[in-house]
Protein backbone atom coordinates (compact mmCIF):
# COMPACT_ATOMS: atom_id res chain seq x y z
CA UNK A 1 0.00 0.00 0.00
CA UNK A 2 1.41 3.58 -1.00
CA UNK A 3 1.87 5.78 1.70
CA UNK A 4 0.73 8.58 -0.35
CA UNK A 5 -2.81 6.77 -0.67
CA UNK A 6 -2.96 6.63 3.44
CA UNK A 7 -2.16 9.87 3.89
CA UNK A 8 -4.44 11.95 1.18
CA UNK A 9 -2.88 15.69 0.42
CA UNK A 10 -5.82 17.28 1.30
CA UNK A 11 -5.29 16.51 4.81
CA UNK A 12 -2.64 18.41 6.51
CA UNK A 13 0.22 16.01 8.52
CA UNK A 14 -0.43 17.93 11.31
CA UNK A 15 -3.90 16.88 12.43
CA UNK A 16 -2.52 13.03 12.61
CA UNK A 17 -0.30 14.56 15.14
CA UNK A 18 -3.35 16.17 17.72
CA UNK A 19 -5.91 13.40 16.86
CA UNK A 20 -3.37 11.02 19.46
CA UNK A 21 -2.90 14.22 21.90
CA UNK A 22 -6.54 14.45 22.20
CA UNK A 23 -7.34 11.10 22.34
CA UNK A 24 -4.28 10.48 25.30
CA UNK A 25 -5.90 13.61 26.72
CA UNK A 26 -9.40 12.52 27.14
CA UNK A 27 -7.97 9.06 28.48
CA UNK A 28 -5.98 10.73 30.96
CA UNK A 29 -9.04 12.50 32.18
CA UNK A 30 -11.78 9.50 32.21
CA UNK A 31 -10.10 6.37 33.03
CA UNK A 32 -8.93 8.09 36.40
CA UNK A 33 -11.81 9.16 37.17
CA UNK A 34 -13.83 6.17 35.91
CA UNK A 35 -12.20 3.98 38.35
CA UNK A 36 -12.23 6.64 40.97
CA UNK A 37 -16.15 6.12 40.46
CA UNK A 38 -16.12 2.36 40.68
CA UNK A 39 -14.23 2.47 43.56
CA UNK A 40 -15.11 5.48 45.72
CA UNK A 41 -15.27 5.63 49.57
CA UNK A 42 -18.33 6.43 51.10
CA UNK A 43 -17.08 10.07 52.45
CA UNK A 44 -15.11 11.37 49.67
CA UNK A 45 -12.48 14.59 49.49
CA UNK A 46 -12.06 16.65 47.42
CA UNK A 47 -8.49 16.58 47.18
CA UNK A 48 -6.71 19.53 45.37
CA UNK A 49 -7.38 21.01 42.16
CA UNK A 50 -4.56 21.91 39.20
CA UNK A 51 -4.62 26.10 38.43
CA UNK A 52 -7.14 26.69 35.65
CA UNK A 53 -3.59 27.90 33.39
CA UNK A 54 -1.77 24.29 33.96
CA UNK A 55 -5.61 22.88 32.86
CA UNK A 56 -5.63 24.13 29.97
CA UNK A 57 -1.88 23.39 28.61
CA UNK A 58 -2.78 19.38 29.58
CA UNK A 59 -6.17 19.35 27.62
CA UNK A 60 -5.09 21.15 24.74
CA UNK A 61 -8.66 22.49 23.78
CA UNK A 62 -10.86 20.35 25.64
CA UNK A 63 -10.91 22.45 28.62
CA UNK A 64 -14.80 22.88 28.63
CA UNK A 65 -14.63 19.22 29.09
CA UNK A 66 -12.46 19.49 31.61
CA UNK A 67 -14.89 22.40 33.41
CA UNK A 68 -17.77 20.49 33.52
CA UNK A 69 -15.88 17.36 35.16
CA UNK A 70 -14.82 19.49 37.54
CA UNK A 71 -18.68 20.60 38.35
CA UNK A 72 -19.90 16.77 38.51
CA UNK A 73 -16.58 16.25 40.79
CA UNK A 74 -17.87 18.99 43.15
CA UNK A 75 -21.77 18.16 42.67
CA UNK A 76 -21.02 14.51 43.47
CA UNK A 77 -18.57 15.08 46.60
CA UNK A 78 -21.60 17.52 47.81
CA UNK A 79 -24.07 15.08 47.64
CA UNK A 80 -21.97 12.57 49.27
CA UNK A 81 -22.21 14.61 52.32
CA UNK A 82 -25.67 14.72 52.21
CA UNK A 83 -25.63 10.67 51.80
CA UNK A 84 -23.33 10.82 54.36
CA UNK A 85 -25.49 13.15 56.80
CA UNK A 86 -28.79 10.85 56.45
CA UNK A 87 -26.53 8.18 57.89
CA UNK A 88 -25.82 9.96 61.01
CA UNK A 89 -22.17 10.75 59.52
CA UNK A 90 -20.84 14.07 60.58
CA UNK A 91 -18.20 14.91 57.65
CA UNK A 92 -17.46 18.96 57.60
CA UNK A 93 -17.98 20.34 53.73
CA UNK A 94 -14.69 21.22 52.37
CA UNK A 95 -16.24 24.43 51.23
CA UNK A 96 -13.26 26.23 49.97
CA UNK A 97 -11.95 23.48 48.15
CA UNK A 98 -15.46 22.76 46.91
CA UNK A 99 -15.08 26.72 45.78
CA UNK A 100 -11.46 26.75 44.50
CA UNK A 101 -13.07 23.65 41.99
CA UNK A 102 -15.50 26.12 41.22
CA UNK A 103 -13.54 28.73 40.75
CA UNK A 104 -10.81 26.99 38.42
CA UNK A 105 -14.32 25.59 36.70
CA UNK A 106 -15.39 28.91 35.10
CA UNK A 107 -12.00 30.31 34.48
CA UNK A 108 -11.82 27.41 32.40
CA UNK A 109 -15.47 27.83 30.50
CA UNK A 110 -17.25 31.03 31.38
CA UNK A 111 -20.32 29.41 30.94
CA UNK A 112 -20.85 26.78 32.30
CA UNK A 113 -23.89 27.77 33.96
CA UNK A 114 -24.05 24.70 36.84
CA UNK A 115 -20.79 26.07 38.14
CA UNK A 116 -22.83 29.68 38.88
CA UNK A 117 -25.91 28.23 40.29
CA UNK A 118 -24.18 26.12 42.81
CA UNK A 119 -22.19 28.27 43.65
CA UNK A 120 -24.93 30.32 44.74
CA UNK A 121 -26.70 27.80 46.17
CA UNK A 122 -24.19 26.06 48.68
CA UNK A 123 -21.35 28.88 49.51
CA UNK A 124 -23.75 31.87 49.98
CA UNK A 125 -25.99 29.89 52.60
CA UNK A 126 -23.76 27.54 53.58
CA UNK A 127 -19.96 28.63 54.12
CA UNK A 128 -21.38 32.28 53.81
CA UNK A 129 -18.18 32.75 51.13
CA UNK A 130 -20.75 36.06 49.92
CA UNK A 131 -17.61 37.94 48.98
CA UNK A 132 -15.91 35.20 46.93
CA UNK A 133 -19.31 33.78 45.32
CA UNK A 134 -20.02 37.55 44.06
CA UNK A 135 -16.71 37.63 42.23
CA UNK A 136 -17.82 34.74 40.78
CA UNK A 137 -20.85 36.09 39.67
CA UNK A 138 -19.17 39.13 38.42
CA UNK A 139 -16.62 37.16 36.29
CA UNK A 140 -19.66 35.20 34.89
CA UNK A 141 -21.62 38.27 33.96
CA UNK A 142 -19.21 39.65 31.78
CA UNK A 143 -19.65 36.64 29.39
CA UNK A 144 -23.23 35.19 29.90
CA UNK A 145 -24.41 38.46 28.81
CA UNK A 146 -28.20 37.43 28.38
CA UNK A 147 -28.48 35.77 31.49
CA UNK A 148 -30.23 37.74 34.41
CA UNK A 149 -29.71 34.96 36.97
CA UNK A 150 -26.40 36.46 38.07
CA UNK A 151 -26.68 39.82 37.95
CA UNK A 152 -29.63 39.12 39.71
CA UNK A 153 -28.24 36.26 42.89
CA UNK A 154 -25.39 39.11 43.46
CA UNK A 155 -28.03 42.01 43.80
CA UNK A 156 -29.41 39.99 46.11
CA UNK A 157 -26.07 39.06 47.83
CA UNK A 158 -25.08 42.89 47.84
CA UNK A 159 -28.67 44.22 49.56
CA UNK A 160 -29.25 41.61 51.58
CA UNK A 161 -25.49 40.24 53.32
CA UNK A 162 -23.44 42.94 52.68
CA UNK A 163 -25.62 45.94 52.85
CA UNK A 164 -23.84 46.98 49.51
CA UNK A 165 -26.75 48.90 47.98
CA UNK A 166 -25.17 50.73 45.72
CA UNK A 167 -23.78 47.75 43.88
CA UNK A 168 -27.32 46.00 44.54
CA UNK A 169 -28.63 49.02 42.60
CA UNK A 170 -26.07 48.28 39.30
CA UNK A 171 -26.98 44.60 39.47
CA UNK A 172 -31.27 44.79 39.59
CA UNK A 173 -30.36 47.69 36.92
CA UNK A 174 -28.94 45.20 34.53
CA UNK A 175 -31.81 42.50 35.65
CA UNK A 176 -34.04 45.24 34.34
CA UNK A 177 -32.65 45.70 31.34
CA UNK A 178 -32.21 41.98 30.57
CA UNK A 179 -35.77 41.06 31.50
CA UNK A 180 -37.85 44.49 31.40
CA UNK A 181 -39.39 43.68 35.14
CA UNK A 182 -40.40 46.45 36.91
CA UNK A 183 -40.03 44.69 40.52
CA UNK A 184 -36.09 44.61 39.93
CA UNK A 185 -36.57 48.57 37.99
CA UNK A 186 -38.19 49.40 41.31
CA UNK A 187 -35.60 47.90 43.41
CA UNK A 188 -32.46 49.47 41.35
CA UNK A 189 -34.47 53.07 42.66
CA UNK A 190 -34.58 51.87 45.83
CA UNK A 191 -31.20 50.57 46.53
CA UNK A 192 -29.50 53.33 44.69
CA UNK A 193 -32.11 55.81 47.84
CA UNK A 194 -30.77 53.40 50.52
CA UNK A 195 -27.47 53.81 49.58
CA UNK A 196 -27.59 57.59 49.98
CA UNK A 197 -27.87 58.62 46.42
CA UNK A 198 -31.11 59.52 45.82
CA UNK A 199 -30.77 61.65 43.56
CA UNK A 200 -29.14 58.84 41.14
CA UNK A 201 -32.22 56.69 41.91
CA UNK A 202 -34.48 60.17 40.63
CA UNK A 203 -32.39 60.35 37.21
CA UNK A 204 -32.14 56.24 36.90
CA UNK A 205 -36.32 55.87 37.48
CA UNK A 206 -36.73 59.33 35.21
CA UNK A 207 -35.03 57.19 32.81
CA UNK A 208 -37.03 53.98 32.97
CA UNK A 209 -40.09 56.14 32.83
CA UNK A 210 -39.33 57.63 29.21
CA UNK A 211 -38.17 54.51 28.00
CA UNK A 212 -40.33 51.64 28.83
CA UNK A 213 -43.24 50.44 26.46
CA UNK A 214 -45.10 48.67 28.80
CA UNK A 215 -47.88 50.86 30.64
CA UNK A 216 -48.18 48.93 34.08
CA UNK A 217 -44.28 48.79 34.39
CA UNK A 218 -44.56 52.91 33.22
CA UNK A 219 -47.42 53.57 36.31
CA UNK A 220 -45.38 51.25 38.64
CA UNK A 221 -41.59 53.41 38.17
CA UNK A 222 -43.83 56.85 38.21
CA UNK A 223 -44.81 55.80 41.76
CA UNK A 224 -41.33 55.57 43.17
CA UNK A 225 -40.00 58.22 40.88
CA UNK A 226 -42.16 60.46 42.89
CA UNK A 227 -41.85 59.19 46.54
CA UNK A 228 -37.91 60.07 45.86
CA UNK A 229 -38.70 63.26 44.62
CA UNK A 230 -40.54 64.23 47.40
CA UNK A 231 -37.96 62.38 49.43
CA UNK A 232 -35.25 64.75 47.59
CA UNK A 233 -36.91 67.91 47.83
CA UNK A 234 -36.75 67.27 51.96
CA UNK A 235 -33.19 66.40 51.99
CA UNK A 236 -32.22 69.75 50.04
CA UNK A 237 -34.45 71.49 52.10
CA UNK A 238 -32.82 70.09 55.63
CA UNK A 239 -29.14 70.56 54.10
CA UNK A 240 -30.00 74.14 53.84
CA UNK A 241 -31.78 74.07 57.34
CA UNK A 242 -28.18 72.23 58.43
CA UNK A 243 -25.96 75.10 56.95
CA UNK A 244 -27.69 77.55 58.62
CA UNK A 245 -28.55 76.11 62.30
CA UNK A 246 -25.48 74.13 62.00
CA UNK A 247 -27.62 71.27 63.00
CA UNK A 248 -30.05 68.38 61.68
CA UNK A 249 -34.24 69.45 61.78
CA UNK A 250 -35.70 67.16 64.19
CA UNK A 251 -38.54 66.68 61.73
CA UNK A 252 -40.10 67.51 58.89
CA UNK A 253 -42.57 69.43 60.72
CA UNK A 254 -39.89 71.77 61.93
CA UNK A 255 -38.86 72.25 58.55
CA UNK A 256 -42.55 73.23 57.56
CA UNK A 257 -42.66 75.28 60.66
CA UNK A 258 -39.71 77.35 59.70
CA UNK A 259 -40.60 78.23 56.13
CA UNK A 260 -38.17 75.83 54.15
CA UNK A 261 -41.23 73.60 53.10
CA UNK A 262 -44.25 75.06 51.63
CA UNK A 263 -46.34 72.00 52.21
CA UNK A 264 -45.42 68.71 53.85
CA UNK A 265 -44.05 66.06 51.36
CA UNK A 266 -46.70 63.08 50.51
CA UNK A 267 -45.38 59.71 50.35
CA UNK A 268 -47.42 58.27 47.41
CA UNK A 269 -47.18 54.97 48.81
CA UNK A 270 -49.71 55.89 51.79
CA UNK A 271 -47.32 56.26 54.45
CA UNK A 272 -46.12 59.00 56.33
CA UNK A 273 -42.89 60.66 55.52
CA UNK A 274 -40.38 60.86 58.43
CA UNK A 275 -36.77 62.14 59.40
CA UNK A 276 -35.11 58.84 61.06
CA UNK A 277 -32.08 59.43 64.27
CA UNK A 278 -29.48 58.89 61.43
CA UNK A 279 -30.88 61.78 59.28
CA UNK A 280 -32.14 59.98 57.08
CA UNK A 281 -35.44 60.86 54.85
CA UNK A 282 -37.80 57.31 55.70
CA UNK A 283 -41.14 56.69 54.94
CA UNK A 284 -44.15 54.40 57.23
CA UNK A 285 -44.79 52.41 53.99
CA UNK A 286 -41.30 51.69 53.30
CA UNK A 287 -41.97 52.87 49.63
CA UNK A 288 -43.90 49.74 48.85
CA UNK A 289 -48.13 49.19 49.20
CA UNK A 290 -49.67 47.03 51.34
CA UNK A 291 -46.86 47.72 54.26
CA UNK A 292 -48.51 48.70 57.31
CA UNK A 293 -48.09 52.02 58.64
CA UNK A 294 -46.50 52.92 61.94
CA UNK A 295 -48.16 56.09 62.27
CA UNK A 296 -46.19 59.36 61.83
CA UNK A 297 -42.57 60.38 63.33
Amino acid sequence: MCLGNFFPERIPMRRYVLWPILVLSYFSIILPFASYMKSRPFVEKMGYTPEPGVLKLLTVDQYPFVAAMLVMKVINYYGGLAEAEQNKINVPPEYQQMHGAIETAVHLDPYNMDAYYFDQATMVWGAGQVEATNKLLEHGMRYRTWDYYLPFFAGFNYAYFLKDYENAARCYKRVGELTGSDLTMNLAGRYLYEAGKTQLAVDYLSLMVKTTRNDAVRKSLQTRLQAFLEVRKIEKTASEFKAKFNRSPRSIDELHAKGYLTEIPVDPYGGTLYIDETGKVRSTSKFAFGVARRGAR
